[in-house]
């Protein structure tokens, strides 16, 4: 109990002081004050370390069904799977709008001291991701088959993809409560926590693929029958390992000795919390919408001028790929709290510096990307399949993609910075430009002269374009902010 002399006199002044010295205590026990006071690399580094290896177990989840779909069904069963990737962004669309969105506001309200209105929007958020999973996860399953068709799906191929899609549609609402409880995790300063509960899920998910994917597994040493689901069970497998994380991370925020927490009082939808929530996570939104729709460009190009397999290689270049941006997107999230908590507490030094370190460290990640994509595709590609022929589609398409990429890195921290910093307009734009506003009209026009080769070539020339235009708006934000 904190001690105050004054709580002895018996007036009223002295009761108010005690009561609010007690709080005082409390709240800088529970709120990251340390986002405003620490040296800004040491909390970059404090913050990214965990949400690195969060990310990258995140990409390891997502890699892991590919690996044993691919060694465990067939290479069509990759080409499936590629064509569920723009479904699967719409979905993560929806989810990010809420958790980026509610996220960062928290962040920013917290460094406003606003602590009520950061309590109310865990509630809302919470409600938000629930009619937005149920409402997505239904329209999808009842049109699913002329969505997939839509998305590149072949006579040959759809078969995987709606075996895939529709237990990950029916868990929908449980993946958009996990990925929004995380975000939100990290918001209130317990990276760490978002970490351990994004590596219990790779880890579930590893055990049970094999299990569910395989009818018999032979470890050398051992023997032992599966299940046998094919495709179907590395779905089941992602939607039961997402399912038990979540039931951890609701206990984490049931804490009562958290300073934000659930509690009665939190859940009723306020019109200003959702659409601030909805305009700040607006960003992220469109960001995978416009994801999805260029992989629907790419897939049906590809398939137009490739074939299935040309779809089934592009699915192993953006799971390469995928490992790298997520890694830049780990910088991205950590830099995310520091920079919302220092820019509503006006220090803007501080945003400005962390700006900076995470442009450098995601360039450092993208340029690796850069050196494994140019001169080793064949060995990656072989760890997805032993299809030769798409092994050596993979391979040429792994290096037209990758030829830019340790510009790529800039780019996305340019997005994610206005978005940390509450100027949605920005980060949108940022965000359609690289994914739709340059790379759509590169794909529906390069292939006219250079076939297959030309819907590659569209994606290293989206990113030199978006990284330019990302360099002129932050170097114009800069010079209005000084003035």
């Amino acid at each position: 109990m904190f001690f105050c002399p004054q709580i002895f006199a018996p007036n009223k002044k002295s009761v108010i002081l005690y009561v609010f010295s007690e709080r005082t205590i409390m709240t800088e026990k529970k709120i990251p004050s340390e986002l405003g006071t620490q040296p800004v690399g040491k909390l970059l580094r404090q913050y990214a370390v965990p949400s690195i290896v969060a990310m990258l177990a995140s990409s390891l989840y997502n890699i892991v069904d590919s690996v044993f779909i691919g060694h465990g069904v067939d290479a069509l069963a990759l080409s499936g799977l590629a064509v569920t990737f723009p479904l699967m962004n719409i979905s993560t669309a929806f989810g990010a709008m809420v958790g980026m969105g509610s996220s960062t506001l928290i962040s920013v309200k917290l460094g406003q001291k606003d602590y009520d209105t950061a309590q109310q929007i865990l509630g809302n958020a919470v409600v938000m991701n629930v009619v937005m999973g149920v409402i997505f996860g239904i329209f999808a399953l009842l049109f699913l088959d002329p969505i997939l068709y839509f998305f590149g799906a072949s006579d040959a191929t759809i078969s995987y993809a709606r075996e895939y899609m529709q237990i990950i549609l029916l868990g929908n609402v449980f993946t958009h409560l996990y990925f929004g409880f995380n975000a939100l995790l990290r918001a209130m300063g317990h990276p760490k926590m978002a970490m351990r509960a994004t590596i219990a899920t790779v880890i579930i998910n590893t055990v049970l693929d094999p299990l569910f994917i395989f009818k018999e597994i032979d470890l050398g040493f051992i023997q032992f029958s599966g299940v046998g689901w094919g495709i179907k069970g590395a779905a089941i497998a992602t939607i039961l390992a997402q399912c038990i994380s979540l039931a951890w991370q609701v206990r984490v925020l049931s804490d009562k000795r958290e300073f934000i927490h659930f509690k009665r009082g939190i859940y009723k939808l306020k019109s200003y919390i959702v659409k601030e929530v909805l305009t700040i996570g607006l960003s992220p939104c469109l960001m995978n919408l416009a994801s999805c729709f260029v992989v629907i460009f790419i897939n049906r190009g590809l398939a137009d001028y490739g074939g299935d397999y040309a779809v089934g290689a592009y699915g192993i270049v953006h799971k390469m790929t995928f490992i790298f941006v997520m890694i830049v997107m780990g910088f991205n999230q950590a830099m995310q709290p520091i920079a919302g908590y220092n820019y509503g507490a006006k220090a803007y030094d501080r945003v400005t510096k962390v700006l900076k370190i995470t442009i450098a460290c995601a360039t450092v990640v993208t340029t690796a990307a850069f050196f494994i994509g140019e001169f080793v595709p064949e060995y990656v590609a072989r760890i997805f399949t032993s299809d030769e022929k798409m092994i050596e589609m993979a391979a040429v398409g792994m290096q037209y993609n990758c030829l830019l990429f340790p510009i790529v890195g800039f780019q996305m921290v340019a997005g994610n910075f206005f978005q940390s910093i509450a100027q949605p307009g920005k980060a949108i734009f940022l965000s359609l430009s690289r994914q739709l506003l340059f790379l759509v009209p590169f794909i529906l026009i390069f292939p006219h002269f250079w076939g297959i080769d030309g819907v590659w070539i569209s994606l290293p020339a989206s990113d030199l374009v978006s990284s330019i235009t990302a360099a002129v708006m932050l170097g114009m934000f800069f010079r209005k902010h000084r003035n």
